[in-house]
C-alpha cells in the first residue's frame, strides 16, 4: 500500500501543475507527446534545409543558429559531417525519452490529440504576435516600412538565424526581406527557419539552459527555489533575446539584427512566456507554439509588409 501511495505522489508530482490523471493537459504535457508532436516538425525542417538550394542559404540567413550549436558541440566531440547534420534532432528525441523513463509515465500516445494540440499552440503564439506588432516601432524598421509603403510595424518573428555568408550583409534582419537579394524560396526559407528555431532554441534555452541555471543557482549556491527559478527564466529570457542580435558562429561574435531596445524588450518578454509555458505545458507545447509564432510572423509580414514593385 505504500509503495502504491509513493508511486502515485511521484507520478503526480512530475508536472509543475498537478493534472487530473489521464486528461488532455496531462497527457500533453508528458515528454512522450513532445516527441510525437514534434516529430513532423523535426522532419520538415531537416527535409526543409536538404530541398533549399545552398545558393538560397548562402544568401539568405538561413541556418538556425542554436541548430548549428548543437552542430558544432558534436563536431567538437568527434562527429563527421554526416552525424552532425542528425545528431541535433538525435539529441531532442533522446533528450526527451530520458525525460519519459524518469518521468514513469505512460508512453501511448493519442493521434486524435494531434489536432488539438496544433489549436493549442496557434491560440498561444497569436498573443505573441499581436504584441510584437504593439512593440516593434516603425522606427525600428525604416526599411520595411518605407518599402511596404504603410505605417504599421512589420511582426517580430523569434528566429535567431546565423548570419549570412556573402559579403554585403552584416545588417541583415531576420524575418524580414532584404533589398538586393533574390526572392526564390524566400518565404520558405524563412518558415523552415522558423520551425527548426522553435525546436532548437526551447531545447536550448529553456530545456537544458533553465534546468543548468537551477542546478548552478538551488544546488551549488544554495538560493531558495523561488529565487533559483526567477533568476533562472530572467537570464534564459535576456540570453535568449540577445542571441537575436548577436550570435557566438565561426569562432566569434557576429550581428543578425539591428539592436532595437523595443525589439529586445519584446523577444525578452517572448523568453519569459515561452519559460512560464514550458514549465506549464511542457517542451511539446512550448516548441510548437515557438514554431507557430515565427510561421504566422513570417506570413503576416510576407502578407501586409513585404516590398512591392
Amino acid at each position: 500500500m505504500a509503495g502504491r501511495r509513493n508511486q502515485k505522489n511521484i507520478y503526480a508530482t512530475a508536472q509543475l501543475l498537478n493534472y487530473a490523471r489521464d486528461s488532455y493537459l496531462e497527457r500533453t504535457s508528458r515528454p512522450v507527446y513532445a516527441i510525437g508532436f514534434l516529430l513532423p516538425f523535426i522532419v520538415f525542417y531537416e527535409i526543409g534545409a536538404v530541398l533549399i538550394s545552398t545558393d538560397v542559404l548562402d544568401q539568405h540567413p538561413g541556418r538556425v543558429a542554436a541548430f548549428m550549436w548543437l552542430q558544432d558541440l558534436f563536431r567538437y566531440l568527434g562527429a563527421g559531417s554526416r552525424f552532425t547534420w542528425i545528431a541535433p534532432p538525435l539529441a531532442v528525441i533522446i533528450i526527451l525519452i530520458g525525460l519519459q523513463i524518469t518521468s514513469k509515465k505512460p508512453w501511448y500516445f493519442c493521434l486524435s490529440d494531434y489536432t488539438p494540440m496544433v489549436f493549442e499552440c496557434v491560440s498561444l503564439a497569436v498573443p505573441l504576435v499581436v504584441l510584437s506588432l504593439l512593440f516593434n516601432s516603425p522606427a525600428a524598421s525604416p526599411d520595411n516600412v518605407s518599402q511596404a509603403g504603410r505605417d504599421s510595424p512589420p511582426a517580430l518573428a523569434c528566429a535567431a538565424q546565423s548570419p549570412p555568408s556573402s559579403p554585403g550583409r552584416e545588417n541583415a534582419s531576420p524575418g524580414h526581406p532584404d533589398v538586393g537579394v533574390p526572392r526564390v524560396h524566400s518565404l520558405m526559407t524563412d518558415i523552415v527557419t522558423g520551425v527548426g528555431a522553435g525546436i532548437y532554441e526551447e531545447l536550448v534555452f529553456r530545456l537544458i539552459l533553465i534546468c543548468m541555471l537551477m542546478a548552478l543557482f538551488q544546488d551549488l549556491i544554495g538560493m531558495s527555489h523561488q529565487n533559483s527559478v526567477v533568476l533562472s527564466v530572467m537570464i534564459s529570457a535576456a540570453l535568449f533575446s540577445a542571441h537575436h542580435h548577436v550570435v557566438w558562429v565561426d569562432g566569434g561574435l557576429r550581428r543578425t539584427d539591428v539592436v532595437d531596445w523595443m525589439a529586445f524588450t519584446f523577444r525578452t518578454i517572448a523568453g519569459v512566456y515561452f519559460a512560464i509555458l514550458f514549465a506549464i505545458r511542457g517542451f511539446g507545447i512550448t516548441a510548437g507554439t515557438h514554431a507557430f509564432h515565427n510561421i504566422i510572423a513570417l506570413i503576416v509580414n510576407a502578407i501586409f509588409f513585404a516590398p512591392r514593385a
